[in-house]
């Protein structure tokens, strides 16, 4: 996977024919035909940011004999992250392990336990020097010698230590690698630390989250699989593809914050239907992710907290997932201007002209002259207090 001698090329095959018969089952992976598989590899490329011609690229690296060895450290952890990897099914989990990875250690899925699996780790971590892929789950113990997390009688905190020294690269999975989550959090009475904190020799790639997506942890592992080299990171080592752009920039409910319409409480009318949720502490307009985007289990859009009503929590951010309070209200990033009030030839460097001006005047004033006509005619046919659609959702405040 990572030595040069086996580094694929990267440029795009110029057919899929060396693949032979498309729709054939023979070396198909996880019940794919190679057709399924090659759309999945291209949508993996996608989703990476790269042309779709390098789907090709992908296939061919995912289905080298040489599969890369990966070596998953488990430490103050739930297994949440290992349960929404075994929920993925591009590719699923058997196929992950069996067609694409070499997953030589894993506490939850080893086939092998206690001595044996200990001994099949270190046998591949001597095999492998330099070339395996470590993965961190769960935040690791520093405080008394990292005494309040063992395994095999050996701490976790130098585990991961000696892990790393022989990895080619480092993969934080869930926001407790990443930032120290539920763990590190106040009063962290076993002074918890993310693996960046722990392994400074080489750089750690965050895939932050509780739990966080399986595809972006896929996605990473197979663009380092493909080109022998890690995706572009973010100022906290987060892969840019994944994190690169605010949740509440691609939510659902934008429309609604833009409008000024928002939930109160759970199960009020705005709530119901379907609000925004800043109101009720959404983290969205402070947190980089790509949930909303590309959802959770593949059941379809709206298969994320926001989607079915729950403020986002912030997990994906360091700092205000398991930090902020659960309501405060969150810091909003960045904000776009409303649509009512459009440019109408501006430059960038000299502001409205005369004639924007004048023909805004114009609008406004005819706006204005039109809104008086209808509320004298609303006026008319005013419903009593309380009364009329809608009523039981409107706000006194902005």
């Amino acid at each position: 996977m990572v030595g040069a001698a086996t580094r694929p090329d990267p440029r795009p095959a110029e057919s899929p024919d060396e693949f032979g018969d498309l729709d054939g089952y023979v070396g198909a992976l996880g019940g794919l035909t190679r057709r399924d598989f090659l759309k999945f590899c291209t949508g993996i490329a996608a989703t990476l940011g790269l042309s779709p011609a390098f789907g090709v690229t992908i296939a061919n690296a995912a289905t080298s004999p040489r599969r890369p060895p990966v070596i998953w450290i488990s430490a103050q952890e739930c297994t949440g992250c290992t349960e929404s990897l075994l929920r993925a099914y591009h590719p699923t989990i058997e196929s992950l392990i069996l067609d694409h990875i070499s997953l030589d250690y894993h506490e939850v899925l080893c086939a092998g336990a206690g001595h044996q699996a200990e001994e099949f780790k270190h046998r591949s971590m001597e095999e492998n020097w330099g070339q395996y892929v470590m993965v961190v789950d769960g935040s690791i113990p520093t405080r008394d010698g990292g005494i309040y997390c063992k395994i095999a009688g050996e701490t976790v905190l130098d585990i991961a230590r000696h892990t790393a020294e022989g990895a080619a690269a480092v993969i934080a999975i869930g926001s407790c690698a990443a930032w120290g989550g539920i763990p590190a959090s106040d009063p962290n009475p076993t002074d918890a630390r993310p693996a960046s904190d722990i392994i400074t020799d080489k750089p750690v790639v965050n895939i932050p989250g509780c739990p966080p997506n399986p595809y972006n942890f896929l996605a990473t592992v197979l663009h380092f699989l493909t080109f022998n080299e890690l995706p572009g990171l973010d100022e906290k080592n987060r892969p840019r593809f994944a994190y690169g752009r605010l949740i509440h920039e691609n939510c659902e409910r934008r429309p609604h914050f833009d409008a000024g319409r928002f939930a109160r409480e759970f199960g009020d009318p705005g709530h119901r239907q379907g609000w925004c949720l800043y109101q009720l502490g959404c983290k969205g307009p402070e947190t980089y992710a790509n949930c909303p985007a590309i959802g959770f289990n593949d059941v379809g859009e709206s298969a994320w907290p926001v989607g079915i009503g729950a403020p986002c929590f912030g997990c994906t951010e360091q700092g205000i997932g398991f930090t902020k309070s659960l309501h405060s209200l969150s810091s909003v990033q960045s904000l776009t201007p409303p649509t009512a009030f459009p440019r109408i030839v501006e430059t960038s460097d000299t502001g409205i002209t005369p004639a924007a001006a004048a023909l805004a005047a114009g609008i406004g004033g005819a706006a204005i002259g039109a809104g008086a006509v209808l509320a004298s005619r609303l006026a008319k046919h005013a419903p009593a207090e309380g009364e009329g659609p809608g009523n039981e959702g409107r706000r006194e405040d902005r």
